[in-house]
């Protein structure tokens, strides 16, 4: 089964949605802003995409800018920030057969189908 962390709002992550449907293969669609992920859930997903959390967050959300641009954080506390402020998390994120990516630019999520 493919996963996509998906926020229906987001132009990139309906692309990405879309595209998964078009392979006609199982689905399984995690609203993440609604059904955010868990500290250990998320740091899986980052272990599993081969980056560090700073990668994963999207650093012009107003939020970031705000209250975590200019500290010193551990990656505990990057992750952290995430689970407390879902919006940061980059996305979509599509994991299939032990593989992620985070599907910008869509043909990102090419390489793992």
């Amino acid at each position: 089964m493919i996963k996509i962390y998906h926020n229906p709002r987001c132009q990139k992550s309906r692309e990405g949605l879309q595209l998964l449907e078009s392979t006609g293969k199982k689905i399984q669609v995690i609203k993440y802003l609604e059904d955010t992920p868990t500290v250990l859930e998320l740091t899986q997903i980052i272990e599993t995409l081969e980056i560090s959390p700073i990668e994963l967050v999207r650093t012009k959300e107003e939020i970031w800018k705000k209250i975590y641009k200019n500290l010193e954080l551990s990656d505990q506390e990057i992750i952290k920030a995430m689970v407390e402020n879902p919006r940061l998390i980059e996305r979509p994120i599509v994991i299939h057969d032990n593989k992620a990516v985070i599907g910008r630019p869509i043909e990102n999520i090419e390489r793992i189908l």
